[in-house]
Formats: structure tokens, C-alpha cells, sequence
């Protein structure tokens, strides 16, 4: 099999892992909501969904449509962040239990996680998105998927940011 089905293969994984965390987030939106969550910054969560599903596409349509070769010198450690991201993606998930989802959902009265890769960094989830945005394309050389996902992401996680951090400030500290 060549390079670019391979690539394939990965980002068919992908959008799988991102189907499994779409099921985990609605089940943990349900417990938020059954506890009286609130949800905030809903008018920037329709461009995140649109800008992430179009990332998974635009990896493969760059690597068809221009034809790009895998450059193992790139290739190799840029899929290791990759993995490495998701690795962190899942850590994240799993310290923040059910708190966790892909909106932000806030349930009065809970403490906020200080644990787990939240020890380290206020927002790990949203470096494991920078780092996938730049590492998954550049496995296979799509190097304008890889700039224009990060430039796209720095403005929708603008906002993001500023919901969620107005919405953090509200728990327990």
C-alpha cells in the first residue's frame, strides 16, 4: 500500500477517535445537564465543529489533490506528536471525568481539576488541538492544511477560551 493510503488509514482512525469522543461528550453534557449545568459560549461551538470536521478532510484532499510525498525526515516525527496528542487528548478526558465535553458545560458547585495534565497547564486539552493541528497534516507534507487549521483554531479558540475561562471562574476554586 502507498504513503497516501496509509494516510488514509490514519485519518480514518481519527475521525473514529473523534466519533468515540462525540459519545463520550454527549453522555457527560447529559450528567451536567441532569445536575443543572449551564452551558456557555454556544455561538462559537458551530465554527469549532465546522473547522475540525473540515480539517479531517482537507488533510486528505491537500495530500490527493497536490500530489505530496511522505518525507520520513517529517513524516515520522510529526506522527509521533500526533499520537503524543492524543495521548494527551485522552488524559485530559479522563482527569476531567465526567466534566468533561465538547462544550462548555458548567455545573454549579463543582471544584475545579486541578489534577492530571491540569497540574501542569490551565487548558491541556487545547494544546493537544495546536499540536495535532500542525503534526497530523505534516505527516504526509499538507503543509496548507497545517496553516490554515492553525490559523482558523487561534481565532475560534479565541473566543473559546474567553467562554470558557468566564465559565470556570464560576466554580469552586
Amino acid at each position: 500500500m502507498d504513503s497516501t493510503r496509509w494516510y488514509a488509514v490514519l485519518i480514518a482512525a481519527v475521525a473514529l477517535e473523534r466519533l468515540a469522543e462525540l459519545v463520550v461528550s454527549n453522555r457527560h453534557a447529559q450528567w451536567a445537564f441532569k445536575r443543572g449545568g449551564v452551558e456557555s459560549g454556544r455561538g462559537h461551538f458551530p465554527a469549532m465543529v465546522a473547522l475540525h470536521t473540515g480539517f479531517l478532510v482537507a488533510c486528505l484532499v491537500e495530500v490527493v489533490s497536490v500530489p505530496r510525498s511522505f518525507v520520513p525526515a517529517l513524516g515520522w516525527p510529526m506522527l509521533a506528536l500526533a499520537l503524543a496528542s492524543q495521548t494527551l487528548r485522552w488524559w485530559c478526558i479522563k482527569t476531567l471525568g465526567p466534566q468533561w465535553n465538547t462544550r462548555v458545560i458548567v455545573v454549579p458547585g463543582m471544584s475545579r481539576v486541578t489534577g492530571g495534565p491540569y497540574r501542569f497547564l490551565n487548558h491541556p486539552n487545547y494544546l493537544a488541538v495546536v499540536v495535532e493541528g500542525i503534526a497530523l497534516p505534516l505527516v504526509h507534507s499538507a503543509w496548507w492544511t497545517a496553516l490554515g487549521f492553525t490559523l482558523l483554531n487561534a481565532l475560534v479558540l479565541r473566543a473559546r477560551l474567553r467562554a470558557e475561562n468566564a465559565a470556570l471562574a464560576q466554580l469552586v476554586p
